[in-house]
């Protein structure tokens, strides 16, 4: 099994950290892992603002970067479901229809694929877990509250398995935290609002740190916590379970 390493843009800008602990986690679990130097944006960013076939050089890099993997793993919900959903190549759309069925998100891929019952990993806090709407509502990697059905979170089964780690009930564990992408610029007042809400309930319920499987959420809840002169941090899902 060879897996492709897919970065999203802002993670390998703001924080790489997350890249290197995706690639560490994956490679203590006994996978082979390849980054493909020349990847860049997924389009998402362009194709959320309206402007999707904008993104047609971004497809054709991202077929060319990953189609030779057996798997395509990210850390980020909403990157992973933007190639799942609208990766398309109109020379080479059976291509593209494999690579978006081989995509997926570190944590899906770490419970779906790899099967993962234990891990070595500690960390003594008490720690908040966003669900992200992407992976939440999108990926299906958790279930979402509104609907009669079994509760599952897939970042949640992980988190158990880390030692330690004590992961507290919020009262509204699904709800959005405002980032939306370019809705967060759009929308400025509403995504901040929003925002202040979901830090809130985690402050409410004694987190130390709040996790998630989305950066971008965490960089629009980090912004706050340290306008508020926070001692809460934010930490990726990656860093958790790499032990870090």
């Amino acid at each position: 099994m060879t897996v492709g390493l897919f970065i999203p843009c802002y993670v390998d800008q703001f924080y790489p950290q997350v890249a290197i602990a995706t690639l560490q986690v994956l490679e203590k679990l006994g996978v082979a892992v390849v980054y493909p130097a020349n990847q860049t944006c997924c389009g998402q960013p362009m194709a959320n603002s309206g402007f999707e076939p904008l993104t047609k050089g971004c497809n054709e890099l991202f077929i060319k970067n990953f189609a030779a993997f057996d798997y395509i793993v990210c850390p980020s919900g909403s990157c992973t479901l933007h190639i799942k959903e609208h990766l398309h190549d109109e020379h080479n759309e059976a291509t593209a229809i494999k690579i978006r069925k081989k995509v997926y998100e570190l944590t899906e891929f770490m419970v779906d694929v790899l099967k993962v019952e234990k891990l070595e990993a500690t960390f003594p806090y008490k720690v908040g877990m966003h669900q992200s709407c992407h992976g939440q509502r999108g990926l299906k990697i958790a279930q979402m509250s509104e609907l009669v059905a079994a509760p599952f979170s897939k970042p949640g089964k992980l988190l158990q398995l880390v030692k330690g780690l004590e992961l507290i009930e919020l009262n509204r564990p699904d709800e959005c935290c405002g980032f939306g992408g370019t809705f967060c610029v759009t929308e400025e007042a509403v995504s901040a609002k929003m925002g202040k809400d979901r830090v809130a309930d985690h402050l409410h319920n004694g987190a130390e740190f709040i996790t998630a499987a989305d950066m971008s959420c965490l960089m629009h809840m980090e912004g706050i916590l340290k306008r508020q002169k926070s001692t809460v941090q934010v930490k990726h899902i990656a860093e958790i379970l790499n032990g870090v």
